[in-house]
């Protein structure tokens, strides 16, 4: 719900696939504006439960991470542009956003190359988690959406680099349906 509330109808947004981007679908039916993604499920979401223009990256699929990815430069990819982009991330550390796959880093890297403003959506166990690809610096971030698990020394090295910390709402020590799941 908090990164939805970052959005306006009719501005153009980027939904990287993931089981934590996929949560801010639920709360996009009653919107309308352009959406890009390369993910099947946040595609037929989107198509199925809202007004939203949608459109997905060309490539090929990759059942596991049920997401399109291109080798190719020329893809539609270079042809979106969005005011923000929405991602997850295996950590998120000092170096700043973690992936393992360098196939993912770079499908990843021409998504973030289309938007002014990357928003970080990770459960604060990422903050833990380290991984062997550094996907891009803390200062490309814009802002970063975490649960109430956020340690202060991680909200600190947020601060420090300049990202905007936004910590999801919870109700009764449960995290709510909008929650960070991953």
């Amino acid at each position: 719900r908090d990164a939805v509330e970052l959005c306006k109808d009719g501005e153009p947004i980027i939904i990287n696939g993931g089981t934590t981007t996929f949560q801010m679908v639920h709360f996009l039916t009653g919107r309308r504006m352009p959406i890009f993604t390369n993910s099947f499920p946040i595609a037929e979401h989107l198509l199925k439960h809202s007004k939203n223009t949608v459109m997905l990256s060309g490539g090929t699929i990759y059942r596991e991470q049920n997401i399109i990815l291109s080798p190719f430069d020329n893809d539609v990819t270079r042809n979106f542009y969005a005011r923000r982009m929405f991602m997850g991330a295996q950590g998120l550390g000092p170096l700043g956003l973690m992936e393992g796959d360098p196939l993912l880093i770079q499908a990843e890297q021409k998504l973030i190359d289309q938007a002014d403003e990357l928003v970080v959506l990770v459960d604060s166990s990422k903050f833990r988690k380290r991984s062997s690809l550094i996907l891009c610096g803390l200062s490309r971030i814009a802002t970063v959406i975490t649960d109430d698990g956020i340690e202060d020394r991680e909200a600190k090295m947020l601060e420090a680099a300049g990202v905007t910390l936004v910590v999801a709402r919870t109700t009764a020590g449960n995290r709510e349906e909008s929650s960070l799941q991953a």
